[in-house]
């Protein structure tokens, strides 16, 4: 079956690309939600915001993920009219860099001036948003942060409540001080199991509809690929799709990252047949290609 589940919601801005990739490779991809996000110290963020990076001694910020990059629109949106007051402030966050892991982050710092053309000076410059593709791990992060030569300086850290300490680690040893500041937390969806059995219900396997509870997948045969994206949404829908699909060897198991993927067979004990090393939907679909083709994985 040519299947593939992917845990995390689709993109908001039309055609999802990770959808998209796999159809045209002629798989049936689903895409079902599994975190919701809460933001967090909202005020002490919009103050930071406001009195800048001089005023701070910063010299840059990090974002690990689209959801920091929304935090950081939500503090703009919080200060306080009238207008004239946010245009005359005298923070410029267009003069430092915005460090971001990977591609989807970097399109999300990139549109924040756009979004918000009367606080330009609040929001990243489009040409100062740094790493993206070429830092899809938090690791390659903090390397290609140290590269840009930054020892000595101090960085404004935007975190959710499950960072791992690699990336603080790493910079701490090469001298790169941080003002963390956690922004935004993270818990299982409360819809997790009725969207999966919506999807499931689409989704045609042979010629019968897949239910929950009722998964038709004869003994030898496999339902497809399940693709994790985090630790932390591996934690809670694998209880859940262990009693949808009562038997998980009907599914093949791909993570985005060797993170999640140590995660799932240090904590959970389970089998990972595909980790894309790099976090993009191309990066992710042509592994699991490869794979299906019995083909050595090279990302």
């Amino acid at each position: 079956m040519k299947n593939v589940l992917l845990l995390r919601a689709p993109g908001e801005d039309g055609r999802d690309r990770y959808e998209t990739v796999f159809e045209a490779k002629g798989y049936a991809p689903l895409s079902v939600p599994v975190l919701e996000t809460v933001l967090v110290h909202v005020d002490a963020l919009r103050d930071k915001i406001v009195r800048g990076p001089d005023a701070q001694d910063l010299s840059g910020v990090i974002l690990t993920s689209k959801r920091a990059v929304e935090a950081w629109c939500n503090a703009i949106q919080s200060i306080p009219p009238p207008m004239e007051t946010v245009q005359g402030l005298s923070a410029d966050w267009r003069t430092v860099p915005f460090y971001v892991v990977g591609d989807a982050t970097a399109a999300a710092a990139s549109r924040i001036s756009t979004a918000y053309p009367c606080m330009v000076h609040l929001v990243p410059a489009e040409n100062q948003v740094r790493g993206g593709a070429e830092a899809g791990t938090a690791e390659r992060l903090a390397e290609f942060i140290l590269e840009e030569g930054c020892e000595g300086r101090r960085l404004l850290y935007l975190t959710g409540d499950k960072n791992r300490e690699t990336l603080p680690g790493m910079l701490a040893a090469g001298g790169v001080a941080l003002d963390t500041l956690e922004v935004y937390g993270t818990t299982g969806s409360s819809t997790f199991r009725d969207d999966l059995q919506a999807a499931l219900e689409r989704t045609l396997v042979g010629e019968s509809h897949m239910y929950v509870g009722n998964v038709n997948v004869s003994y030898g045969e496999q339902w497809g690929w399940v693709v994790y994206f985090a630790p932390s949404a591996a934690a809670f829908v694998t209880p859940i799709l262990c009693d949808v699909f009562q038997r998980l060897d009907v599914l093949k198991v791909a993570t985005i990252g060797p993170t999640t993927a140590s995660f799932l067979r240090d904590t959970l004990k389970m089998r990972v047949d595909v980790v894309a090393l790099k976090p993009s939907p191309d990066a992710l679909c042509r592994d699991v290609v490869a794979f299906d083709d019995g083909v050595a994985c090279t990302s």
